[in-house]
């Protein structure tokens, strides 16, 4: 689906409130970042999954991809902050070409490196060096995991992918990724399947944990809960399957004034492929990006600026701010 036709449907929702009135009747538009904690970057569309959730439409036939300059400058703005952390994502960021090279970079920089990945890519011969180069350079992984069972899984991701996830998950763990005492970080990722919130991510994260152990000896450090924000291939899927309507008013009755003071737009400067400056990565895929007079590009970078900068909200926003709350850390608030 076009930018301008999500951009239309996320602005019916109904007899419900929008997102900006829901904030004005609280007091909280409009709604400003607290400083840049996070550089999030992602690397490009291409991936080797086609997943039904996908709000970045990802897959095999995607050509963006940052290049060389956007990631060298980047790099520069990191060696000239103190931004804390590094956080990578895609499309599969293994396929970009450039990915190896910013983590040699990037890793002498004392900041927390994470890199977002769907792990089946890395049984490809052409990318199972990236598990070398993530343990050398102690990146930590945050792996999407749809559910402890294969049936969830592949439903989003696909046929053989839960399959393909468990042996990485079992190779990363011999190489000390998610155990204790190893300093390697490996975080899961759960989304919900179907038109529904998450539950709990303590009670998921206790089942995850039981589940991995009992069926497959896999461990992990930390599970986070994503809700599905309706974008990009999600959206398609409500409005094909009938659940748009219902889903937007589900979110916006569980709309929890809590998650405000948490939601990631607040600390974070998500930087697309060509170097454009986002809110979010959800405003990115929405090409909705930094306004109000912040700086919209990698080239005229200013954290001075940026750090309590206007955010650009639309009713896409409810997807973070419902129950518990949505980030890219997980759940975020009490619900």
């Amino acid at each position: 689906m076009d930018i301008r036709r999500q951009l239309d449907t996320l602005c019916n929702i109904g007899d419900n409130t929008t997102f900006v009135q829901t904030l004005e009747a609280i007091r909280r538009n409009p709604l400003r970042a607290t400083g840049v904690e996070i550089l999030q970057i992602n690397v490009g569309r291409l991936c080797n999954l086609s997943c039904m959730h996908c709000h970045v439409e990802a897959g095999p036939s995607r050509k963006e991809s940052m290049s060389r300059a956007v990631f060298e400058k980047c790099l520069d703005i990191l060696k000239h902050s103190t931004i804390p952390t590094i956080d990578i994502t895609g499309g599969s960021p293994e396929m970009n070409p450039n990915l190896e090279w910013f983590l040699g970079e990037v890793a002498g920089l004392g900041r927390r490196v994470l890199v977002r990945s769907n792990l089946v890519i890395l049984l490809n011969l052409n990318y199972r060096k990236f598990i070398d180069i993530y343990e050398r350079n102690r990146v930590e992984i945050v792996a999407s995991l749809p559910c402890y069972t294969a049936q969830a899984t592949d439903k989003q991701r696909g046929d053989g992918a839960y399959v393909a996830i468990v042996e990485v998950l079992k190779i990363l763990n011999d190489r000390g990724y998610g155990c204790d005492g190893s300093g390697l970080v490996l975080d899961l990722v759960h989304n919900p399947t179907g038109a529904c919130l998450s539950g709990s991510q303590q009670v998921l994260e206790r089942e995850y944990r039981l589940r991995l152990k009992q069926d497959h000896d896999v461990l992990f450090n930390r599970l986070f809960c994503l809700t599905n924000l309706p974008v990009g291939r999600y959206l398609n899927y409500l409005l094909e399957s009938g659940n748009y309507m219902g889903y937007m008013a589900a979110l916006v009755e569980a709309f929890n004034p809590a998650a405000l003071d948490r939601v990631m737009c607040k600390t974070t400067v998500s930087v697309g492929w060509d170097g454009a400056l986002y809110d979010c990565d959800f405003n990115q895929m929405l090409q909705l990006p930094v306004n109000h007079g912040a700086p919209d590009h990698i080239t005229r970078f200013d954290i001075e600026k940026l750090k309590n900068r206007q955010i650009v909200i639309a009713n896409h926003c409810f997807g973070c701010t419902a129950g518990a709350g949505s980030s890219c850390q997980g759940q975020i608030a009490c619900s």
